[in-house]
């Protein structure tokens, strides 16, 4: 059984956020923060890791 990546994410994220209920702020800047990171000078640096 093959999963899209964006619908894996979007589940564990979902069950992520209703069993620790982290404040909105975090989720905030977690998201905020990854989109930056994406875009900058880190980014091949990142993408080494991830792969």
């Amino acid at each position: 059984m093959e999963v899209p990546l964006w619908l894996a994410l979007l589940a564990v994220g979902y069950l992520g956020v209703k069993l620790t209920r982290p404040p909105a702020w975090l989720i905030a800047v977690l998201l905020l923060g990854g989109f930056l990171l994406a875009d900058s000078v880190l980014a091949p640096a990142i993408n080494t890791f991830v792969k």
